[in-house]
């Protein structure tokens, strides 16, 4: 890892996660947008929302396991961008609301396919002392993704008023060829893919758990007979708390994307800036997974995880007083700012807490639980969100999403995961009395 041309492959996946991304949150805004020309209201956004993530939740375990079996991840990772770019044909293409639930799931598995690959790939290949830089990086990506996909969806769909697009107007073309964008963009991620050169990636053993890094990292490099069963993985001391965190920190991104739209037409924000708010939280977190190293040199994880969810949760819920009554939007972008860098913290933490956690050879298997969990979360999630928001407004759905961050913050500081973290089941890091140095 320290030769300059051992990190090609990191790179080469960074560049596939920012097209992939930006392609996915240029489609699922817009797809927001195209419901609403079809006479959807809240309800419905938030069942295309949830079926999104409905094929996930039941693959998610088996298609871990699968990335432990196979000797290179290429060719996975170039199968999920090219679902996605086939869901998002379908979307520009569907003409009913049934359509485009079906291709929303289609692009939640092309996702899950391109995000479980990647991420089962860094956990193969960067060693400890890395991986949080590692994981950083590839989530970095997704950032400059959904900070890129809303921006483009702006600029297409423009300073117009939602009304147009809401009763059949003059958005129809601007709303498809935005999603055939997105399509495009989606398919180019396949030949970045396909330029690394093909080769057997090393397994665990080979690569990232082979490194001795201490007596605090005895986890990270054992393996173990046993067989990552569901059960066994969720009785590693933190591995629910952590996965609790990422599901909540998962889930306000994803109704936050999907809501947005119906809270910027309910206080008359045109799309060009719901683009541009949606893309202030992607810089956000850009510039917080950027710096994570130096985050993570000072702080524990744990700690960071819970100043992610208790900090996100107050700044994107005063997101819409900003917008009304407040009418401030210059405001609105600084809060979504701050709660994006404290989003963006959380979810590459929760990848290393949970690789970290488990033997390495259930790496694999934990973080596509992680997945699953993930997926239930944004199955059940925004269908909560979409009732709560039919009698309180597209408003009240933000905020229920910032309750589960809230309460997420609550579990781990009634679980006592708020200090140094254990780097191994039963047993503390001996240096967790200084900073987190990994």
């Amino acid at each position: 890892m320290a030769k300059r041309d051992s990190l090609t492959w990191l790179w080469v996946m960074v560049v596939a996660a920012i097209l992939t991304q930006t392609s996915m949150n240029l489609l699922r805004p817009v797809t927001s947008y195209k419901l609403l020309a079809l006479g959807a209201d809240e309800t419905a956004v938030g069942l295309a929302t949830a079926a999104y993530a409905i094929v996930p939740l039941v693959s998610a375990m088996w298609l871990g396991r699968v990335t432990g079996r196979l000797p290179s991840l290429r060719g996975m990772i170039a199968l999920g961008a090219l679902v996605m770019a086939l869901a998002g044909a379908a979307l520009a293409w569907g003409s009913s609301v049934l359509l485009i639930m079906v291709a929303s799931a289609l692009l939640g598995m092309g996702h899950l396919v391109f995000t479980i690959a990647g991420q089962a790939a860094i956990g193969r290949r960067a060693p400890t002392r890395l991986m949080d830089a590692a994981f950083g990086w590839f989530t970095a990506a997704f950032s400059v993704g959904q900070m890129a996909g809303p921006l483009l969806s702006g600029l297409i769909l423009g300073n117009v008023p939602l009304a147009r697009a809401a009763t059949g107007g003059g958005l129809d073309d601007e709303i498809s060829g935005a999603l055939w964008l997105g399509a495009g963009i989606s398919l180019l991620a396949v030949p970045v893919m396909f330029s690394l050169r093909g080769r057997t990636e090393p397994g665990p053993t080979a690569a990232a758990d082979s490194r001795p890094e201490g007596p605090g990292h005895a986890a990270a490099g054992q393996r173990t007979p046993q067989k990552a069963t569901v059960p066994r993985i969720l009785r590693v001391p933190g591995v629910p708390s952590h996965m609790l965190a990422a599901l909540a920190l998962l889930a306000v991104i994803d109704i936050l994307t999907a809501f947005m739209p119906l809270v910027g037409e309910a206080a008359g924000v045109s799309p060009l800036w719901v683009g541009l708010l949606l893309a202030a939280r992607g810089a956000g977190s850009v510039v917080s997974r950027i710096f994570l190293p130096w985050f993570t040199a000072r702080w524990s994880r744990n700690t960071l995880v819970l100043a992610a969810l208790l900090f996100s949760a107050l700044a994107i819920g005063l997101v819409p007083f900003a917008l009304d009554p407040i009418d401030a939007l210059w405001l609105a972008v600084v809060l979504m700012v701050v709660g994006g860098a404290f989003l963006g913290l959380g979810q590459p933490l929760t990848m290393t807490l949970i690789a970290q956690a488990v033997p390495a050879d259930w790496r694999g298997a934990a973080l596509g639980l992680r997945l699953v969990g993930n997926r239930l979360g944004q199955v059940v999630l925004p269908v909560v969100a979409g009732a709560v928001a039919a009698p309180l407004g597209p408003a009240g759905g933000v905020w229920f999403a910032c309750a589960v961050l809230g309460l997420s913050g609550l579990e781990r500081v009634l679980g006592g995961h708020t200090g140094p973290e254990v780097t191994e089941p039963g047993a503390r890091d001996p240096d967790a009395s200084g900073p987190d140095e990994s």
